[in-house]
């Protein structure tokens, strides 16, 4: 009976510890999100009760993670949290190529980029360049999820895969219950998109969706295949899609293609 006591309380000890651990990183990709974040807020991005988050801050303000805000109830995330990742190295090779490339482009126009590839169903912010733009609505996109039907990102990656994966790509959204892929199933309207995207040689993101700001997105290509999407985001009310187009697509298309070249 004491063995089975015992199982008993080490198995309930460790699912109180996963816990612990699921609300931990919870909390961490909320605080992410916002430059400065409060505690109404984190509740009710996170769902978590305050007391819970109350001492999660209050650790992670300990391990120097996270600082408290000007006013009382705010918290922002420290440079310390970037030492969670530093020992991994498994960036993908476009990524790892692109990055600097992109950088390079953002420091010299200041609106954002991202670097996107595909997952399954939708195109993830693999890496941009938020951190070194003081033009962007986000502090961070990092691993966004992003249709293909309705975002730049994705139509710049599905208008120019194979007809095969995009056929493919198509058959898996039409599955999907958010909102931003309901347009899929109108096979005319995708149709007729991807035509005009491969057209004129970039995708723009569907006005309805976050019309604050617009993307202009590519492909980026190794060989014959698209390996990834590149964007570039910018204020709607600072420049319009035709000024956009007319001044950074040449310097988009010319960093992809030396993306390209270097894969």
């Amino acid at each position: 009976m004491r063995r089975t006591n015992d199982q008993g309380n080490t198995m309930a000890e460790r699912d109180t510890s996963i816990r612990a651990v699921e609300r931990a990183i919870t909390l961490l990709r909320a605080l992410n999100k916002m430059p400065v974040s409060t505690l109404d807020g984190l509740h009710q991005a996170t769902s978590l009760p305050k007391p819970t988050l109350v001492r999660l801050l209050r650790t992670f303000v300990e391990l120097g993670l996270v600082a408290r805000g000007a006013r009382l109830g705010e918290y922002r995330l420290l440079d310390g949290v970037n030492a969670l990742n530093s020992g991994y190295h498994h960036v993908p090779r476009v990524v790892e190529i692109a990055a600097p490339l992109v950088r390079e482009l953002t420091e010299e126009i200041k609106w954002p980029i991202a670097v996107g590839m595909l997952d399954v169903d939708a195109l993830v912010v693999r890496y941009s360049t938020i951190p070194y733009s003081p033009l962007s609505l986000l502090h961070s996109s990092i691993n966004m999820r992003l249709s293909l039907v309705s975002r730049a990102l994705g139509r710049a990656y599905l208008a120019f895969c194979s007809p095969e994966e995009q056929e493919m790509l198509l058959e898996i959204v039409r599955q999907s219950h958010h909102p931003e892929d309901s347009v899929a199933q109108d096979r005319k309207v995708v149709q007729a998109m991807l035509a005009e995207t491969r057209q004129r040689g970039y995708a723009l993101r569907d006005a309805s969706v976050r019309p604050v700001s617009g993307t202009l997105a590519i492909p980026v290509m190794a060989n014959e295949f698209v390996v990834a999407s590149m964007g570039l985001t910018w204020f709607s009310s600072a420049l319009t899609v035709d000024k956009a187009v007319e001044r950074y697509l040449d310097r988009m298309l010319a960093v992809s293609r030396r993306i390209s070249e270097l894969l």
